[in-house]
């Protein structure tokens, strides 16, 4: 659809993200949301309205939202390519995802800095309509534990500066958006704090943080955990740690990777009944081997060798994912049954009000962006729609 028409789908059942309408409607006007409703309450005064034929049993969703991936269809966010973003940006929509923070990883400076770079050149100029948004970028490292370095290339770690994290956000345009490290670190703290103060989210991951160090980096400003359970101090009866001090905080939420390989199922299921809906956000952490299949790849300089299942370093640690968010949101429903309400809260609304972005993102009310998903009666993606534009259709 052009900028200036008008799209109309109706008689399908709409999740708001506050709301489950049974039989509504939903008018998309200039790539925004225009209206939202009942049935029983529609009316419309347009005259040119393009009507959407989504089929009987069909259901509308917000769209999903990763704040965290590196990668995808081959494509990586350390190419520091706009080809490479493009890429990125037109394959995430086919499972679901409207919008998202490519993510770095733990290399050369150098290298961080090109990718930053790029990404806020693509910002700046090629963020269209039609494919999933760049939101700007996830920083994951290399502010991080030389313990818990997992998949992050550990000759690269440096110690938290609030002065290279300034020069590295210059560079970005201001486009950093979250910032993942170990706040018990020598200057972590000090990092933390001043995220907070310019309205960046500052993550715990990659730490080896005792509960104590957890807590004083929560009441620091820390509201954010990387990918529960991996790459932290685990929970002893008689040491927390990370994993117990994220779970008990309300006021910090957690990603989770939902594959059954990062994360067993019920402790997938424990989070989900600790944190709620709520206090969990799915991610997908997926790297450039996605959508590609088996083989030797490429993360952040090291080699990952992927199957059918998991991608992992050559002596057997995990490196991000191979997953679809959609898959993820299946997965969560299989181990949790947690409602449809529940994965909009956990995939769109959470992740909205984490990056501040309500205003736009994350759930489907009048002026908001027109980011949403069409499913099928059987809960398969049939449509995705980014800024109101057809970004993907399944084939029948």
């Amino acid at each position: 659809m052009s900028k200036e028409s008008t799209l109309l789908l109706k008689d399908v059942k709409v999740y708001t993200g506050e709301e489950v309408i049974e039989n509504g409607f939903l008018l998309i006007k200039d790539q925004k949301i225009h209206q939202v409703g009942d049935m029983k309450d529609f009316s419309i005064t347009e005259s040119r309205v393009e009507l959407l034929d989504q089929g009987e049993g069909c259901t509308i969703i917000p769209g999903f939202i990763d704040l965290h991936i590196h990668g995808a269809a081959g494509a990586d966010m350390m190419d520091a390519t706009n080809e490479a973003l493009q890429l990125i940006s037109t394959t995430l929509p086919k499972e679901g995802t409207t919008s998202y923070l490519p993510t770095t990883m733990t290399t050369g400076q150098q290298e961080i800095e090109q990718a930053l770079e790029n990404m806020a050149v693509y910002i700046t100029k090629s963020n269209e309509p039609g494919k999933a948004e760049v939101l700007g970028a996830h920083l994951e490292g290399p502010f991080l534990s030389p313990k818990r370095a997992g998949a992050q290339h550990p000759n690269h770690i440096l110690a938290p500066q609030v002065a290279l994290f300034k020069r590295w956000n210059k560079l970005a345009n201001g486009y950093i958006k979250l910032v993942t490290l170990a706040p018990e670190q020598k200057g972590g703290l000090e990092l933390v704090s001043y995220l907070s103060e310019i309205g960046v989210v500052s993550s715990i991951g990659h730490s080896d943080a005792s509960y104590e160090e957890a807590v004083k980096s929560f009441e620091a400003g820390i509201t954010h955990a990387t990918h529960l359970y991996n790459q932290m101090r685990p929970m002893h009866h008689r040491e927390p740690g990370v994993v117990g001090a994220v779970l008990l905080h309300e006021e910090v939420k957690c990603e989770i990777i939902a594959d059954g390989i990062h994360s067993h199922p019920d402790m997938v299921k424990l989070a989900f009944r600790n944190k709620g809906a709520k206090g969990l956000i799915l991610i997908t952490d997926a790297m450039r081997a996605k959508c590609l299949g088996k083989g030797t790849y490429d993360l952040g300089g090291q080699e990952v060798i992927v199957n059918e299942h998991k991608a992992v370093l050559a002596d057997g640690t995990l490196a991000g994912s191979i997953l679809k968010l959609k898959d993820a949101a299946l997965n969560m429903m299989t181990y949790t049954n947690c409602s449809l309400a529940d994965i909009v809260q956990m995939t769109s609304i959470n992740p909205a009000k984490q990056l501040g972005i309500e205003d736009r993102k994350g759930s489907l009310h009048p002026g908001k962006d027109a980011d949403f998903l069409v499913l099928n009666n059987q809960g398969d993606i049939k449509m995705t729609y980014c800024r109101g534009e057809l970004a993907y259709e399944k084939e029948e």
